[in-house]
């Protein structure tokens, strides 16, 4: 097949795999008599593997190694593998849709908020900050709403608390425009994009530094697989950067609440 179809076959576009082949990612086929490069099973199986671990927040230097090495590997134990990850995304889907539906019940309930939306405390802080007109600050406002229906006293309310102080100092409301900014500039971006990355690591150590730091949000309490469902609602490349984001915080909180339980 050629890289059309192989693109196709994956639901990414041809600028994403020749991304790829540019970043020394996915080995790109040599071309042959007529002129053109054909992809095979394995070619396919790798561009899987690519996409999931970048999904998985690995960089794609990461992914080159481990396409590296399944290079070396039968074809039959590499199929074994992802078959394996398959199974345990089925498995994280069905906890996710769990959650969800507890989310759900709440909502019918009315028991989210005064408004059947919102608590107090996030009626409060969306009164006090300013969010630009935007599609991804849309998105996070919404996001705001999911968070907050199923955090957990007393640490919703020290976060609020956090986030009105920060919403009110007009360097931080700069920086946080200027991320929606960035996101936005994605909207027509494929998932490969050399800006995603950047992004998303700017996210991480904003975040760690200025929103989680005092926030109460263990490695317990931050649940990056609760807000997976809710990427729909971006671009592809702004999901991308988003769930890279989450990644690296879940390990950098994971890693800061191992390193003080081993200190007490």
């Amino acid at each position: 097949m050629r890289i059309g179809e192989l693109a196709a076959l994956l639901g990414v576009s041809t600028r994403t795999v020749r991304h790829y082949h540019q970043q020394g990612v996915l080995p790109e086929p040599p071309r042959r008599a007529n002129g053109y490069r054909h992809y095979g099973m394995r070619d396919a199986v790798a561009l899987a593997r690519v996409r999931r671990l970048v999904q998985l927040g690995l960089s794609l230097d990461e992914a080159r190694d481990v396409v590296a090495d399944d290079r070396s590997r039968e074809l039959t134990e590499v199929l074994a593998e992802i078959d394996a990850d398959l199974a345990r995304q089925e498995r994280e889907i069905r906890e996710r849709r769990a959650k969800l539906a507890e989310v759900l019940r709440r909502a019918e309930a009315g028991s989210l908020g005064p408004d059947d939306t919102a608590s107090p405390d996030l009626l409060a802080f969306l009164r006090v900050v300013s969010l630009p007109e935007s599609k991804a600050a849309a998105w996070d406002r919404e996001l705001l709403v999911l968070m907050d229906s199923v955090a957990a006293e007393p640490g919703r309310r020290r976060a609020f608390v956090q986030l009105e102080s920060l919403a009110a100092d007009p360097e931080v409301t700069a920086i946080g425009h200027e991320f929606y900014r960035r996101l936005d500039e994605l909207a027509d971006a494929e998932p490969g994009d050399p800006r995603v990355a950047p992004l998303a690591r700017s996210l991480a150590d904003y975040s760690m530094e200025h929103l989680l730091a005092d926030s109460g949000l263990g490695a317990h309490g931050w649940d990056p697989a609760l807000l997976d469902p809710f990427l729909d609602g971006l671009a592809p490349a702004q999901a991308e950067a988003v769930r890279q984001a989450i990644g690296i915080i879940a390990t950098g909180v994971a890693k800061d609440a191992g390193t003080s339980a081993t200190a007490g």
